[in-house]
Formats: C-alpha cells, sequence, structure tokens
C-alpha cells in the first residue's frame, strides 16, 4: 500500500471539520483554476468552506476535487504546525486521527521526504500570510499530536 491508496481508502477524515488557510497566492491559484471566492469564507483568515456536512467544500465523492493544486497545509497533511519563541514547531498527527501516520512512520525514507515537503509548503504559506491571519489560524488548537521538529524562524525565513 503507497500514500495515495492510504489516502483515498480513509473516507476524507482530514477533509473533516478542515478550514485549511488560503493565501492570497493560492486564491489566485484557485481561482485560475475556477475555484471562485463562493467556496472560501473571508474572515479573520481566508479558509476554505465546509458543506453542511462538515466536510470541506471541495471534498467529493472520497477525494479533493483539488488535490493537485491543494492548499500547503493539505499538502503538508499530517503534518501540522505552531509558531513559539520564534521557532516553527512541526506536528504529526496521531495515528487515530490518519491512518497515513503509520505507514510514515513504518518507512523512514518516505516520512522524511514528505516531511521536507510539509516543511517547504508551510514555510511558503507563513510567508504569504500576513500577521493578523497567522495569529488567528495559531489560536486553532490541534489536539492528538506529537512534536517532530522545531526549526528557528530565522534560518527558515
Amino acid at each position: 500500500m503507497d500514500f495515495i491508496e492510504i489516502c483515498s481508502k480513509c473516507g476524507g477524515k482530514c477533509c473533516f471539520e478542515a478550514r485549511p488557510p488560503i493565501s492570497n497566492k493560492r486564491l489566485k491559484i484557485l481561482m485560475e483554476n475556477g475555484i471562485g471566492p463562493e467556496f472560501v469564507e473571508f474572515g479573520k483568515y481566508k479558509h476554505l468552506k465546509l458543506k453542511n456536512d462538515g466536510y470541506c467544500v471541495l471534498f467529493e465523492n472520497g477525494k479533493c476535487k483539488i488535490h493537485k493544486i491543494k492548499p500547503e497545509t493539505c499538502v503538508a497533511g499530517p503534518i501540522t504546525f505552531d509558531i513559539k519563541g520564534g521557532k516553527l514547531e512541526l506536528y504529526i498527527k496521531k495515528e487515530t486521527i490518519c491512518p497515513l501516520v503509520k505507514f510514515l512512520k513504518e518507512n523512514e525514507a518516505v516520512f522524511r521526504e514528505h516531511l521536507k515537503i510539509a516543511t517547504e509548503k508551510i514555510v511558503e504559506l507563513i510567508k504569504e500570510l500576513d500577521n493578523g491571519e497567522l495569529e488567528e489560524i495559531l489560536k486553532i488548537e490541534e489536539p492528538e499530536t506529537e512534536k517532530i521538529l522545531e526549526i528557528s524562524l530565522k534560518e527558515l525565513l
């Protein structure tokens, strides 16, 4: 079983109650690909809306409708982040939330590659957000995670 197969069989656990942040750059990419502003909630930070069933508005038939251009935090998943004391802290979700975690932990090379991509995407997002948006995103609790890495923001930004 590989990365994509695991994700496609999961049923979209990470897409339930997900409100992935959308930078202005990502919004432009989405709009250029036919995803209009009606799919985005413009509030304290821009994010994809939820459907009445609690799933991301772009989750259809068990998969992401915009897989190739999905938001940075979706690409990074099941790795998430926080910023504390001038450091970017990376966390991985627990296996109970994401079946991909077990696969990543059992395949070190794949895990390292995904961590590299996740870090790049998260840094890309952080650079694109304004301070107010980033502050709101950092208020979101991410229970059931464990810290896997800490990097000085000075090294990244």
